[in-house]
C-alpha cells in the first residue's frame, strides 16, 4: 500500500493544476487518470480552446508553468457581444444594440493585463502533465478506481492495476460523471440544454486584433475567440439535430453554413482541422465535500460555455483548495476532516452556485427568438453599455479578480 497526503481521481487540466499547487506546498500527491495520456494529448482527442481568466493565469504563472503556456496563448484585449439575428454576424442589418468589454478600461488595476488569454486544451494540458512529471509527482495511468473506501484517518483506493492507495484525502476531479461523487452519495442536481456546441478552428485573412465575439442568436450562442497565428476558435451552438448534421455534412456544406454565421468582416476564412460535438448541460453537486472525498471543477459544477467560466470555476476551485490545505497542514491538521474541508467549500460555495444559476439564466434569456424578451433584452444590453462602472466590474469579476482572492490568484505562492 503506497501512502500520499493527497490522492487525486482525475488528471485534467484542473486535477494537474492541483498537483503542481499542493507539490509547490510541499504535500505527497498521487495522479489518478483512467485515460492514457498520449490520447488525451492527441490533437484529436479535444478540439476546444479555453478563455482563462487573467488571475488564473497568475496562477499558472506562480506555479512556474505561465511562461510556457504563454508562448502559445493569445491575449483577448476586447470583447463584443451581440444579440443578433440569424443567419449570424453576416447578417446584412446588424443591430445597434451590443456590449463591448476592453481591457485598457481597467488596466490602472491589472497592470496591462488582458481580460483573459485563449490558449488550446490539449496544449495546456501538455504543459500541465511535462511539469507533472518533471516534479516527480507520482502518476497512475491509465488506471481506474475500483473501490474507495475510509479507515479511520485514511480513505484508501483500489485500482484496476490492483495497487491500493491511501491518503487522508481524496479530491475528485474526474469531470461532470464523478463516479467517486456518485459513490459517495452526494446529490448531483442535473439537466441538459436542447443544444450542442460544434466546435472548429479557422484561420482569417485579415488579423483579429486580439478581439472576442460572441453572438447571441436564437439557436444558441456563436462565438469567434481569437487563437495565435491568426486563427480562431469557433463555438457554434445548434439544436442536437442541426448540429449533428453540421457534423455530418461535407466540408463545402459546413463552410456555406458557418461563413453565414460567421460573415465576411475578417476578409477569407479557411477551416483548419476537424469538426468536434459537445452536447451542453449544467451540473451542480449539492456538496462539495463528504467523508475524506472533496470535490474540484466539474465534479462539483458543470456549465453552459456561454461565457466562457466553466475551466475559470475549476481553476479557482484549486487556488482555494490548495491554500485551505497547504495551511491546514503546516498547523498539523488533519487534512481530510470536515472542519478542514468545510473551509474550501465555504470559500468557493457561493461563486459556484451563482455563476451557474446566471450562466444557466442567460442560456433560457438569449438562446430564443421572442419578440417581446429581445426588444426587452436589447433595451436592458444598450443601457449597460453605457454604464461604465458595471462593464468594470463585469471585467473584473470574469477576470476571476473579484472577492476574497486565494493567493495564488493574486499571483502569489502558498
Amino acid at each position: 500500500m503506497e501512502t500520499y497526503d493527497v490522492i487525486i481521481v482525475g488528471a485534467g487540466m484542473a486535477g494537474l493544476t492541483l498537483a503542481l499547487a499542493l507539490e509547490k506546498g510541499g504535500l505527497d500527491v498521487a495522479l489518478v487518470e483512467k485515460q492514457p495520456f498520449d490520447q488525451m494529448l492527441d490533437a484529436g482527442y479535444d478540439g476546444r480552446a479555453s478563455a482563462i481568466a487573467y488571475a488564473c493565469f497568475r496562477q499558472w504563472k506562480a506555479l512556474g508553468v505561465g511562461d510556457q503556456l504563454e508562448q502559445h496563448a493569445c491575449r483577448m484585449d476586447e470583447i463584443f457581444v451581440t444579440d443578433g439575428h440569424l443567419p449570424g454576424a453576416a447578417s446584412p442589418k446588424p443591430l445597434p444594440f451590443f456590449l463591448h468589454f476592453a481591457a485598457d478600461e481597467i488596466s490602472d488595476r491589472t497592470g496591462n493585463e488582458p481580460l483573459g488569454y485563449m490558449v488550446e486544451n490539449r496544449i495546456t494540458r501538455q504543459v500541465l502533465h511535462s511539469a507533472v512529471t518533471e516534479r516527480g509527482i507520482a502518476l497512475k495511468v491509465p488506471a481506474a478506481v475500483v473501490e474507495h473506501r475510509e479507515t479511520g484517518s485514511f480513505a484508501e483506493v483500489e485500482l484496476d492495476t490492483g495497487e491500493t492507495l491511501r491518503a487522508p484525502l481524496v479530491v475528485s476531479a474526474e469531470g461532470r460523471k464523478s463516479s467517486l461523487r456518485d459513490k459517495a452519495g452526494i446529490g448531483h442536481v442535473s439537466w441538459d440544454y436542447p443544444q450542442s456546441a460544434v466546435v472548429c478552428t479557422v484561420k482569417m485573412e485579415r488579423p483579429h486584433n486580439h478581439v472576442a465575439y460572441e453572438h447571441f442568436l436564437p439557436s444558441g450562442p456563436f462565438a469567434i475567440l481569437p487563437l495565435t497565428e491568426n486563427r480562431a476558435c469557433i463555438v457554434w451552438s445548434e439544436t442536437h439535430a442541426k448540429a449533428k448534421a453540421l457534423m455530418q455534412a461535407s466540408d463545402g456544406f459546413f463552410y456555406d453554413h458557418l461563413l453565414a454565421r460567421f460573415g465576411e468582416f475578417l476578409g477569407e476564412i479557411e477551416l483548419v482541422g476537424p469538426r468536434f460535438i459537445y452536447p451542453l448541460g449544467l451540473g451542480l453537486a449539492e456538496e462539495m465535500h463528504k467523508g475524506r472525498l472533496a470535490l474540484l471543477g466539474d465534479a462539483a459544477h458543470g456549465i453552459h460555455p456561454i461565457a466562457g467560466q466553466g475551466l475559470n470555476l475549476g481553476l479557482k476551485d484549486v487556488a482555494a483548495l490548495a491554500e485551505v490545505l497547504i495551511e491546514a497542514a503546516r498547523l498539523g491538521e488533519d487534512i481530510g476532516t470536515e472542519l478542514v474541508l468545510e473551509r474550501y467549500a465555504k470559500w468557493r460555495r457561493f461563486d459556484n452556485v451563482s455563476t451557474s444559476v446566471v450562466m444557466d439564466g442567460f442560456v433560457h434569456l438569449f438562446s430564443n427568438g421572442n419578440p417581446l424578451l429581445r426588444a426587452v433584452r436589447d433595451v436592458g444590453i444598450g443601457m449597460f453599455n453605457r454604464v461604465p462602472a458595471l462593464r468594470k466590474f463585469v471585467m473584473e469579476d470574469a477576470g476571476a479578480a473579484t472577492g476574497e482572492l486565494p493567493k495564488l490568484l493574486r499571483g502569489e505562492l502558498v
